[in-house]
């Protein structure tokens, strides 16, 4: 896990943030994803559902950025 990760961006749920964790990965980033500060509370009684942000270390931030809207074109 990453302890002092900061938000790449928001998703919609947890498929999505482990597919682009996963490329991430690929590419020599560690990435996490944890459910967002708007989704708290909302998905307890459905578990890993609603809204994840993906967090990447912070002097990975840029190069992530890249790689995802990149991907996203």
């Amino acid at each position: 896990r990453l302890m002092n990760g900061v938000r790449l961006m928001v998703v919609g749920n947890s498929m999505e943030a482990e597919t682009i964790c996963g490329l991430l990965r690929t590419e020599g980033i560690a990435c996490d994803h944890r459910q967002t500060d708007m989704g708290a509370g909302a998905g307890d009684a459905v578990g890993d559902s609603g809204p994840r942000e993906i967090l990447v270390a912070k002097d990975d931030l840029e190069s992530a950025r890249q790689l995802v809207t990149t991907d996203a074109s």
